[in-house]
């Protein structure tokens, strides 16, 4: 059961000692280091810990969720957690989003409240277990207190408090009430996993009922009592500012009701979202382009080759690769990425009520304390006075990592007498997005005795961590950008990697599924592939060879391997290509098999995809995870890309940024390998495993080297060999 609705934080019921005092039990759990935790005033002046975890009088738990749902399956997988090391029923358990609160649901990850970096099963498996096994003993003392026997005669199951020897039971709601006033253990015993019995199940997701009856609420789907609907158009030219609007037409269409200019952008506001559509269409703008007008995609691409070509900011250095190139064969390629918008299946949206004494908020966003912090200051109210709802999120991949939506929502509904429903259509969202940075990489690498002695990767593109998260771009770094190419996981023994940063003309940027990684792996796994073709070995064998000291790494490669029929024979233009990966701190190897036609034309036909992700909380998941970001990332391999002419977006819908459609999908199989170890990321892995896999596979079918993405059918069918 997922509660949608949330009250504001000042009167939210999980931070009052009102709860314990009626009988519940409130619990929390420390997060972020001492110095840096949260204290919050209940209603009788006293002080709680954090809030993560409630339970009532009739033994209905409740989680405080600290991350957002988007599809990625982490409200059912946090639950089980919870529910497993609690040993709680876990159809007793329901979740509640968490409101904007950056001290106390900080993600301890980034320490700021953000979902994202496929880390809230990472970042929340020990913490969430701790607090949920300290509220468990806590629970066992209160009964131990209540029938005056010793804690360890007793044990728990289903949300109940067993004595066994004498037939005993206790539920813990019944307990709620007594265990509330102890102070929770220091350092709680921990579950073995031979003692799991939820985690490692693939149990149906929580999201899923509602869901597929209807009931289940997106940000686009909040209908507060007497809310108007608005449709936007900003400057089409990155920059650009209003300069005159006739918007006589607009007015005289049947329930428009109003017309906001900005500096910026022009909404028309209407009794439903078609009357503003209408009215917006009929709005006659002039935009002063300003100085972005002439920007296009040669100078952004000329603008980064520069850039290449100097020497950036080392992140990694082992031995001595300057020598190293001079040794041996020398070999040297070029990788380049386009701009990406994400397009998810829920356009950016908004619904705002801006009063005199606060704000009010209804969206789906995976900076929950950021779209407070925005709105607070554009009305120049403090954070309390301004509350906000969020939904689960219909698609995010970094894009709602963003506040521009709901920056731009309040400042129309500042103009709105009542609630406002912002909604940009698929044009205007994919024409102003944060894209994912063009990202040019020069590698080099030198050969001999068929293995590489040195190898040097410089990284150029945009730095979205200076922007996003300032404090994390350290001494010209940005981390996410190198990331995957600083822990290249072949044994090179001399290495250095550099990082240049290059802002882009005018186009903003920001996180895109995978980001950092699915630049790095493209590039690395491209250019392995080119290293074995020097020295006449097989791609698979030739990785072999480098990764014996990478043993989980080397394990899912030879699943993949052997899973895929790797070394078989294929029709005539049909090949299979293969890339690995240490991303997200998951391990995953990557097989496509393709089919490539006279024109150029890429059938992908089979991907076999074999991870280590550690312990899989629920199995289902990952490999739900898996399957459709392979799709994604097979989506930006074979069409993604955004073009810039005269300072603006060329593309405007699904017509023109194409997606994998259905009748594309290749069979994919997923297979997961037994791991012990703690959990690794996996929503964005199969973003970044597809690309390189699908290039490599072209290769083979063809033997031509896709060094950019998109594909390149002009190339395959010119040069490609039948």
């Amino acid at each position: 059961m997922i509660r949608e609705s949330l009250e504001s934080p000042s009167r939210r019921t999980v931070l009052k000692v009102g709860v314990a005092t009626a009988g519940g039990l409130l619990l929390g759990f420390q997060l972020l280091p001492a110095r840096s935790a949260a204290r919050v005033s209940g209603a009788g002046g006293e002080f709680v810990p954090n809030a993560f975890i409630r339970i009532d009088r009739a033994g209905v738990i409740t989680l405080i969720m600290p991350q957002v749902e988007m599809g990625q399956g982490v409200y059912t997988s946090l639950a089980m957690i919870l529910a497993e090391e609690l040993d709680a029923s876990f159809e007793k358990v329901v979740l509640e989003a968490a409101p904007p609160n950056e001290k106390l649901y900080a993600n301890p990850a980034f320490g700021v409240q953000a979902t994202g970096n496929s880390n809230s099963i990472r970042a929340f498996w020990l913490p969430l277990r701790k607090a949920a096994a300290g509220t468990r003993e806590m629970l066992v003392k209160a009964a131990s207190q209540t029938w005056n026997v010793d804690p360890s005669s007793l044990r728990t199951a289903d949300s109940t408090v067993i004595h066994e020897a004498s037939g005993r039971k206790l539920g813990y709601g019944a307990l709620a009430a007594r265990a509330t006033g102890q102070t929770p253990p220091a350092d709680p015993k921990l579950k073995s996993k031979d003692q799991f019995k939820l985690i490692g199940k693939p149990l149906k997701r929580l999201d899923t009922p509602d869901k597929v009856n209807g009931r289940a609420l997106y940000g686009i789907d909040a209908l507060p009592k007497g809310v108007k609907f608005a449709a936007l158009a900003a400057s089409p030219v990155f920059g650009g500012k209003v300069d005159h609007v006739d918007d006589q037409a607009a007015k005289a269409i049947p329930g428009v009701r109003q017309v906001v200019v900005l500096d910026d952008l022009v909404a028309v506001v209407g009794d439903h979202f078609w009357a503003a559509k209408q009215g917006l269409e009929a709005l006659k703008i002039s935009w002063n382009e300003g100085s972005n007008a002439s920007v296009d995609q040669t100078q952004v691409w000329k603008q980064a080759e520069a850039a290449s070509r100097t020497q950036g900011a080392v992140a990694k250095s082992v031995g001595d690769a300057e020598k190293g190139l001079s040794q041996g064969e020398r070999v040297d390629a070029e990788y380049r990425l386009p701009f990406l918008a994400h397009a998810p299946m829920e356009p950016i949206n908004c619904t705002v009520h801006v009063r005199s004494d606060g704000c009010e908020i209804w969206v789906g966003t995976q900076v929950n304390g950021r779209t407070q912090a925005i709105a607070a200051k554009i009305c120049g109210l403090p954070l309390e006075k301004v509350i906000v709802h969020n939904h689960l999120l219909g698609g995010g991949f970094g894009r709602r990592l963003e506040v521009d939506g709901t920056e731009k929502a309040v400042r129309i509904a500042q103009h709105v007498e009542g609630p406002v429903k912002v909604v940009w259509s698929r044009e205007e969202d994919i024409q102003h997005d944060l894209y994912r940075p063009v990202y040019l990489d020069r590698l080099s690498a030198s050969l001999s005795d068929g293995k590489i002695v040195a190898w040097q990767h410089r990284v150029t593109g945009s730095s979205i961590l200076a922007r996003w998260l300032p404090p994390a771009f350290q001494k010209g770094i940005d981390g996410d950008a190198v990331d995957s190419a600083v822990d290249v996981p072949y044994a090179i023994p001399n290495l250095r990697i550099e990082y240049v940063r290059d802002e882009p003309p005018a186009v903003p940027t920001g996180f895109w599924r995978g980001v950092g990684p699915n630049n790095n792996v493209f590039a690395i796994e491209s250019f392995i592939d080119e290293l074995a073709l020097r020295v006449s070995k097989d791609p698979v064998a030739f990785r072999r060879e480098m990764l014996q000291g990478a043993p989980r790494l080397l394990a899912v490669l030879n699943l993949a391997a052997e899973k895929s029929g790797w070394g078989q024979p294929l029709p005539k233009r049909s090949g299979r290509g293969v890339a690995v990966q240490t991303s997200f701190a998951s391990y995953i190897a990557t097989v496509a098999e393709v089919e490539v036609d006279a024109a150029g034309e890429v059938r992908v036909k089979r991907i076999v995809c074999a991870v280590d992700s550690g312990t899989a909380v629920n199995p289902d998941t990952v490999v739900a995870q898996l399957e459709g970001g392979l799709i994604f990332g097979l989506t930006a391999a074979l069409y993604g890309e955004i073009t810039i002419a005269k300072g603006r977006v060329e593309q405007h819908n699904f017509n023109d940024y194409r997606m994998v459609r259905i009748d594309e999908v290749p069979a994919i199989e997923v297979h997961l390998a037994p791991s012990d170890e703690s959990p690794g990321g996996i929503g964005e892995t199969g973003t970044t495993a597809a690309p390189p896999a699908v290039s490599n596979a072209i290769f083979a079918a063809t033997g031509v080297r896709l060094r950019r993405l998109p594909i390149d059918r002009a190339l395959l069918a010119s040069r490609g060999r039948s």
